[in-house]
């Protein structure tokens, strides 16, 4: 309707710029990309100096993706309109869009030559700053761009012309990158640090870091114990307080005879008044009517550790970790953050001392009478929350674990019954609401997974399902329990169900990236096709819709003078473009779509040009490649020896670089056969040999024998324990990695159901190759009366009979589960039940999803007769 009403308008008024914009967006939006740009670049070219037609054509840029042609919009509308406030910061923002930070610096001068307001003065000088952070070579931005931009700001204070926080803000940044700590610090504490109101305690915050930098600790301590006399729970300022100590202690510092220890005030410098300060705050929230607070409880309870660690024997002074903890727990149990508080500090207790530990905590718990299973259970929110922190303080030191089999059974058995009786308390809570007693359930799932870890025991893996299924009955929005099931489920085999569960998880943002993962990893492995293109594409739309969207919080933070968060933005912009997980979800959608459709729908040839394929060029910052993932996504409280090592990391690392690897090679392999299949014409037959195919085929020979080494590599890596491992090791014990390789290597001279692929196109390669050949050997029989066909073609005829048997058995094998499948019984009326119905539906799926890529490989088959 849009483009008709446009096209209206256009009869009345053939020269009406913004209508023939408008139409533009229509048919941008209708998918003819190439109407679109022809009718914009019409208007374009006629340097339009009206608002409607520059704003429209910025948004119809825009969404083609094409920002850097809003840039020459506004140069030819300021070159028309010289003195226009607006179009001078439209292609200030223009630039800013396309990381254009020279060209930002000079439009940020004109326009402040134009308009004299300070905010568009800083932009230049912010846009110098961007120059130095991008610039390649360091010395320049230390030696030109920093300095440059110092001198810009020093005219300003100078001449007393600074108004905003955002300006002090942004010269601090200039002094801390040239590393000037001491004249940062004197505008921090001068007259313009007075001017950072909009954080709390801002110019306290950045002192401390500059006093930190110059490792000036007589201002660290004496900073750090004032502002704790204020505020005695701000833990931010406790580290600083010790970490000073220690190092004045170190420099054996004493203050000198006359006047102030430090420009700060007096420096507690020995052990002693340290511990004399940390009591004092006690005693302080010990007489305090209202709630105590943390902080001082925490902070003794730092301090032995601390102590413990330089071996000083002052930590005695403060007394026994066991009675402080209990004493911790006493005030503050009824806490959920009870738990990660006190497991801070479970080291300070001796082995020996742990059993008694937990007994004596439970002794603090208010139980009611004893149930019927011998229970006894709390009677408010306040006593479930305390026996709720003994059970998970009692898995942190390791007792879940030392239990045996019946130990451990009895425990989910008591678990699961604190479980249900706490669920009273939540009966009138929302549904986004969690209920409290919902971690008696995950410790129970835990317990379980313990079990089927020690013993192998299956069944532990569907009481777990069945557990946690019944746990998200009551709790529909607890996160914990879906990731849970999503890796138990994927566990099983079965993928259909964690579609909804991830969706369910209403991933945000960033996350898309640090846990898409757990989404991505299974679904082609578990021969759930459709699921993979979309988890593929679900995750690319992020990454695709970060690069513009972070050019939009660029200029945001221009227009509100947030400079500091510019960086940030850059960073995260990187950060995201050099994603391990956007290079493997990219190499694994391109590689799925070959497999789903080439010589199905499209060749091999039109499917590799229709993705822009091409097999020179490697688009994976291998050397800046960073791993986002979050690995500590999981609720978990192992002990320490349980938990995931840097070295663990390291090695998930290395092994998912080279699957990475191996997919992505395979991906140009396919390409560069592609390619090989275009046979060159006559005339350029010579020209061929120079760059055409011989040129192709040795791009095919040196990734090869990339592939070759890779493959090297990946048989020296074991996978271990630790975040969910790649295809890597199915792919080799199967073989399947070795006889993609050996199909590649044909043509010069991941799991099976690739594999197939794979090897089908590298027949057909060959069917095109040997037709012509056998086609000239006919001519000759004929003539010669022989009848001997070269050994080629009988080796072809017979590796494509013995191909169709394979597919045949294959199907059938397929059949054959389906039916088995299908007639599966299971108990009724529990949630196993339920989850298992999922399972077999899951099962279902994928074997049909398999069965039908099959049957139409079998069809292309039977076109491979030379």
């Amino acid at each position: 309707m849009a483009i008709q009403q446009a096209d209206k308008l256009l009869k009345k008024h053939k020269d009406l710029h913004c209508a023939k914009v408008l139409k533009a967006i229509g048919l941008q939006r209708t998918g003819k990309q190439d109407e679109a740009f022809t009718l914009a670049q019409e208007v374009a070219t006629l340097e339009p100096t009206d608002d409607n037609s520059l704003q429209a054509l910025t948004i119809l840029y825009r969404e083609m993706h094409r920002p850097e042609l809003v840039t020459k919009l506004y140069e030819a509308a300021v070159k028309k309109v010289p003195l226009s406030e607006e179009y001078h910061s439209h292609l200030f923002m223009a630039y800013a869009r396309v990381g254009e930070y020279k060209k930002m610096q000079q439009a940020g001068m004109a326009l402040y030559k134009i308009v004299p307001k300070n905010p568009y003065y800083f932009w230049s000088v912010m846009s110098l700053v961007m120059q130095a952070i991008s610039a390649q070579d360091e010395k320049l931005a230390q030696t030109m761009y920093l300095p440059l931009a110092e001198r810009m700001v020093e005219k300003m204070v100078r001449e007393e012309k600074i108004e905003a926080e955002a300006e002090v803000q942004l010269y601090f940044m200039i002094l801390e990158r040239l590393g000037k700590c001491v004249e940062a610090l004197d505008v921090i504490r001068g007259p313009l640090g007075e001017k950072l109101t909009s954080e709390l305690q801002s110019r306290e915050n950045k002192c401390m870091m500059l006093y930190q930098r110059l490792q000036r600790w007589p201002e660290c301590n004496s900073l750090a114990h004032k502002l704790l006399l204020k505020n005695p729970d701000d833990w931010q300022f406790y580290p600083c307080y010790f970490d000073s100590l220690f190092h004045l202690m170190d420099d054996s510092w004493t203050p000198p005879e006359e006047g102030e220890h430090c420009v700060e005030g007096s420096v507690h410098y020995t052990v002693a008044e340290v511990v004399r300060f940390v009591e004092e705050r006690i005693k302080g929230e010990d007489s305090k009517e209202s709630r105590p607070l943390r902080g001082p409880y925490l902070a003794r309870l730092e301090l032995i550790h601390r102590l413990r660690e330089k071996g000083c024997p002052e930590e005695s002074q403060l007394g026994e970790p066991l009675e402080l903890m209990l004493q911790f727990f006493g005030k503050f149990g009824d806490k959920p953050c009870c738990i990660t508080d006190l497991k801070l500090y479970l080291h300070l207790l001796s082995p020996d001392q742990h059993i008694q530990f937990i007994n004596r905590l439970g002794e603090a718990v208010p139980l009611g009478e004893g149930g019927e299973e011998g229970f006894a259970f709390p009677e408010d929110t306040k006593a479930l929350q305390r026996h709720l922190c003994v059970c998970q303080l009692s898995r942190a030191l390791g007792l879940h674990h030392a239990l045996d089999t019946d130990g451990k059974l009895r425990l989910i058995t008591e678990l699961k019954a604190h479980y249900h009786h706490g669920l009273q308390f939540g009966k009138t809570s929302l549904k986004t609401e969690l209920q409290f007693s919902d971690m008696y359930c995950l410790m129970a799932a835990h317990v379980y997974i313990d079990l089927w870890k020690e013993n192998g025991d299956e069944n532990m893996v569907l009481q777990c399902l069945g557990l946690l299924q019944e746990g998200l009955s009551h709790s529909p929005s607890n996160a914990q329990f879906k990731l849970l099931l999503l890796l138990l489920y994927c566990h099983l085999g079965a993928f259909e169900p964690v579609v909804d569960l991830y969706s369910s998880l209403d991933a945000k943002h960033v996350q898309h990236d640090t846990i898409g993962y757990l989404l991505t990893r299974y679904a082609e492995s578990l021969g759930q096709f459709a699921a993979a293109s979309q988890s593929c594409n679900f995750s690319l739309r992020f990454f695709h819709s970060n690069q513009k969207d972070t050019s939009e919080y660029i200029i945001q933070a221009y227009k509100y003078g947030a400079f500091e968060k510019i960086p940030e933005f850059i960073a995260l912009r990187s950060r995201l473009n050099q994603s391990l997980h956007f290079a493997q979800v990219r190499t694994e959608r391109m590689l799925l779509d070959l497999f789903l459709e080439a010589d199905i729908v499209l060749s091999l040839e039109e499917s590799v040009k229709a993705m822009g394929l091409s097999p020179e060029e490697d688009d994976i910052p291998w050397d800046s490649i960073r791993d986002n993932r979050d690995l500590t996504v999981f609720t978990s409280w192992d002990p320490k020896d349980r938990h995931l090592t840097e070295e663990h990391r390291r090695l998930s690392l290395e092994e998912e670089s080279v699957w990475l690897r191996i997919r992505s090679l395979t991906l140009r392999l396919l390409a560069s056969l592609a390619l090989l299949g275009h046979t060159p014409s006559q005339q350029n037959s010579e020209m061929a040999n120079e760059n055409g195919v011989g040129d192709k085929s040795s791009i095919l020979s040196s990734l090869l024998s990339q592939l070759d080494q890779t493959l090297q590599t990946a048989a020296q890596i074991y996978p271990f324990l630790g975040p969910p491992s790649t295809r890597l090791a199915p792919a080799l014990s199967s073989g399947s990695c070795q006889c993609q390789v050996a199909a590649l290597q044909l043509s010069v001279h991941l799991q099976e159901l690739e594999t197939l692929g794979l090897v089908f196109w590298m027949a057909s390669y060959c069917a095109k190759v040997l037709r012509p050949l056998k086609a000239s050997l006919q001519k000759k029989k004929k003539k010669k009366k022989d009848t001997n066909t070269p050994a080629v073609v009988c080796g072809f005829q017979e590796f494509t009979g013995s191909l169709q048997e394979l597919l045949a058995q294959a199907l059938e094998h397929i059949k054959g589960q389906e039916t088995g499948m299908t007639a599966l019984k299971l108990e009724e009326g529990s949630f196993i039940k339920a989850a298992m119905d999922k399972v077999q539906s899951s099962y279902l799926r994928s074997l049909q999803e398999v069965g039908d890529l099959l049957k139409k490989r079998a069809e292309t088959l039977k076109n491979l007769k030379i």
